[in-house]
């Protein structure tokens, strides 16, 4: 996607240097910056302390970071050492250990000599199919888009609702719920975008600021303010990304997709989420009951980061002095609850018959 109309990808890497460069988000929509990630140490920050975030982000990173200890020793120890190292630095997402785990079995039959040339070819390889997945993604949302818009009255916008930032600075480019979004803007399609703010990050800014970028009409609005919007037939589909979605189709995304989920299903308002394959934990039948979910700093609810008095940013605690913060960062939406998964091979029911159906290598692979 283009910033100021200049292209960027959310990680790439620099062949002059030899490193990978990264837009640091934490900074973001107030501040653009550039980093390296140049050292295993920085990898698992860059993860944990997302600098980069989203699942399909997150598993891309991981790959270049295999690619580095590759470089430094391309032994088995070091291999796994490595894959143990980035694992644990953020335990919901699957593309994390999904990209961990393509990596190391790609890796262990080849030659340690040949071990750091294969591995930055396959990283390269894995940041390429995402962004080819996504784009593929927009155009089986963009179909539906379409349907909508084509009961609407002359003129009338479709309204769009997205939770938390499941946009090109969550993948390597596109986004995945935003691809159907900037599909449907460039086709024409007249939108509007409902932008939750997604607490305790505001990760909704991130999507407020690439939606202007890429001039769709758009709203911030808070995190309870969807309901209403619904009740009062402002929303004509809601699109979701998710961190982890299970073989039945239970959908686990950023904290408050469940409420979202269930003031869609009350209001009769479609509710989508999109899903590219390698979010897909084929182990994983009940959400609920089997997705971990990654429990965060306090800090991230008790303070906020923005631009505060006399320019810069700054961090402001929000809370009475002694009050604790819970800070549980995902929550999971059961399949009944989803009216579709929109994917790279198209949108299908969110059950294991539509899922195994779409990808049925995938499905007797993890059997």
């Amino acid at each position: 996607m283009k910033i100021d109309g200049t292209h960027y990808r959310s990680l790439w890497w620099n062949s002059d240097n030899q490193v990978l460069e990264i837009i640091d988000q934490r900074w973001l929509p107030h501040e653009f910056r550039v980093i390296p990630v140049a050292s295993m140490q920085e990898f698992a920050d860059a993860i944990y302390q997302m600098r980069v975030r989203g699942a399909p982000l997150i598993g891309a990173t991981a790959a270049y970071g295999m690619a580095l200890a590759m470089a430094q020793d391309a032994s088995d120890a070091n291999m796994d050492a490595a894959w143990t190292f980035l694992e644990k630095t953020r335990p919901t997402a699957i593309n994390l250990r999904w990209a961990l785990d393509r990596c190391r079995a790609a890796l262990r039959p080849v030659p340690e000599a040949d071990r750091a040339a294969v591995a930055l070819t396959l990283a390269h390889e894995i940041a390429d199919e995402d962004v080819e997945i996504n784009r593929r993604i927009g155009e089986n949302g963009l179909a539906l888009i379409r349907e909508i818009a084509a009961r609407k009255p002359a003129g009338e916008p479709v309204r769009l609702l997205t939770h938390c930032n499941a946009g090109w600075l969550a993948t390597v480019d596109w986004g995945t719920a935003t691809s159907p979004m900037y599909h449907a803007q460039d086709a024409g399609v007249a939108l509007h975008v409902w932008v939750d703010e997604t607490r305790p990050r505001n990760q909704g800014a991130l999507t407020a600021w690439e939606l202007g970028k890429h001039g769709v009409p758009h709203t911030y609005i808070t995190d309870n303010a969807g309901g209403h919007l619904m009740q009062h037939g402002m929303v004509d589909m809601v699109i979701t990304g998710t961190d982890r979605t299970t073989r039945r189709g239970d959908v686990c995304n950023k904290i408050g997709t469940y409420l979202k989920a269930l003031a869609a299903h009350d209001n009769g308002v479609p509710f989508y989420v999109a899903l590219p394959s390698p979010t897909i934990d084929w182990t994983v039948s009940d959400g609920v009951a089997e997705i971990p979910i990654e429990e965060r700093n306090a800090q991230e609810v008790t303070h906020v980061q923005g631009l505060i008095e006399g320019g810069g940013l700054g961090t402001v605690q929000v809370t009475p002095e002694g009050t604790t913060g819970g800070n549980p960062a995902f929550d999971v939406t059961p399949n009944r609850l989803v009216t579709g998964l929109i994917t790279e091979r198209g949108v299908c029911e969110a059950s294991e018959a539509g899922l195994s159906g779409l990808f049925p290598d995938f499905a007797e692979a993890a059997e």
